[in-house]
């Protein structure tokens, strides 16, 4: 699984296992919440958007 997991995600995980979030943010600065936004932006076009309109895509194309 560390293939998975970069090793600035890691660094960063263990910081706030061991410290909490706050001092991560107080640590790292806003680029944590920036990385944050941007992963769940992109999850939830994924999710949300990409995948319902190609499975609506392929329902239309069938009649």
């Amino acid at each position: 699984m560390k293939l998975l997991n970069p090793k600035i995600i890691r660094e960063w995980n263990d910081i706030r296992k061991k410290n909490g979030f706050i001092y991560l943010l107080k640590e790292k600065g806003p680029i944590v919440l920036v990385v944050l936004f941007l992963y769940y932006l992109i999850r939830d076009s994924i999710l949300y958007i990409l995948i319902p309109f190609m499975i609506a895509k392929e329902i239309i194309t069938c009649f």
